[in-house]
């Protein structure tokens, strides 16, 4: 076990000092070098820095026994705190203005350097966008980028099933301490990143879910990465500020475009007007970003279907959300028909059965 005289003791004490945010720590860094030689400073010279409030605190000090369930936490081996010191330290985000200085860390430190690239989007999915989030990462992982995302509902679920899926695994940047799973629908999931992709946290343990902290948690999602894309958001959501940053941080954005009628749609066409690059397929991403792929995608006819699986009522069914009565008027096919061909097609996992008695093909 760790004793408090260690450096991570040293960096993490410092993060616990009442008043003390990010900014003013790499100040304090800036000023006078590592967490061990800011404690050696004077009040002084503390307070020019910090003011008169966080330098007192400094002097005093951080109680160890405070730190006592990180050092404990600590002792399993997949457990790691990274600091701006050390060399595992994701260098893309000192790219970023802001870099968090600490870092934890459960699961595999090699995934924080390689390259990744975000993949974000509603938590109200449609099963289409689940699809395509998670077919998008898959190819992108094979391709040899990290998957990076929020560990929310819906596409970020998706995206990081696919990462795993894929040859480059996935990284989950999570607004809560990580000995805490939100939502704990998704404990499985956070169990498979732990043992095979990355989770990675800027607060400390026992941070619960607290609403301020998701919309922080997303620069450095897409600070790790080269790009961020976008599937399924509605015009005012958390993707469209992890968008944003990512055009501050001097990212590629790159999102999804989907029917005119669907409001988990809007958000993307508002980015793609604002000159988001629109991808229909996971090699549009890695032409921008001028990147060799290793698998090509499978070729198919516009529906996204290979020409000898069509069925009789997909050209009627169409790609917007419809009822049964529509289908029946386009297709000619009597209603009984319709129902029967609807639940063998949904029974085959080809067309999702939406709320209000609507049916969306699925790609």
């Amino acid at each position: 076990m760790l004793s408090p005289d260690d450096d991570i003791a040293s960096w993490v004490g410092l993060s616990l000092i009442p008043g003390l945010g990010d900014e003013s720590y790499r100040k304090l860094l800036r000023a006078f070098g590592e967490p061990k030689e800011i404690y050696a400073a004077s009040y002084t010279s503390l307070s020019g820095v910090v003011g008169k409030g966080v330098a007192e605190g400094i002097r005093h000090g951080v109680d160890t026994d405070n730190l006592a369930p990180l050092f404990a936490w600590l002792g399993n081996e997949h457990n790691h705190v990274v600091t701006l010191a050390d060399a595992e330290y994701p260098q893309a985000l000192l790219q970023i203005p802001d870099p968090p200085p600490i870092l934890y860390i459960k699961g595999r430190l090699d995934l924080l350097n390689r390259p990744a690239m975000a993949v974000v989007g509603s938590r109200n999915a449609t099963p289409q966008g689940q699809m395509n989030a998670e077919s998008f990462s898959r190819n992108l992982s094979d391709s040899g980028l990290c998957i990076v995302s929020g560990m929310a509902l819906g596409i970020d679920a998706s995206a990081h099933r696919g990462g795993l899926d894929g040859a480059s695994s996935s990284i989950a940047v999570v607004g809560t301490g990580l000995d805490i799973v939100y939502p704990s629908r998704n404990h499985a999931l956070a169990h498979e990143l732990a043992q095979h992709g990355t989770l990675v946290s800027e607060f400390p343990l026992g941070t619960s879910a607290l609403a301020h902290n998701f919309p922080r948690r997303n620069r450095i999602i897409c600070g790790l990465s080269l790009g961020c894309l976008v599937i399924e958001a509605a015009i005012r959501s958390g993707s469209l500020i992890t968008a944003r940053l990512a055009v501050e941080q001097g990212r590629e954005v790159f999102a999804i475009p989907g029917s005119i009628h669907s409001p988990v749609s809007k958000g993307c066409h508002s980015l793609i007007k604002q000159g988001a690059k629109l991808v229909e397929c996971a090699n549009d991403i890695l032409d921008e970003l001028k990147w060799s792929s290793q698998h090509d995608p499978i070729e198919a006819n516009e529906e996204g279907l290979p020409e000898n699986d069509r069925h009789p009522l997909l050209d009627a069914l169409g790609f917007d959300p419809v009822g049964i009565d529509a289908l029946t008027a386009r297709s000619g096919l009597t209603s009984d028909n319709v129902c029967a061909m609807l639940l063998q097609l949904e029974l085959e996992g080809r067309i999702a059965c939406l709320p209000g008695g609507l049916y969306q093909l699925i790609t």
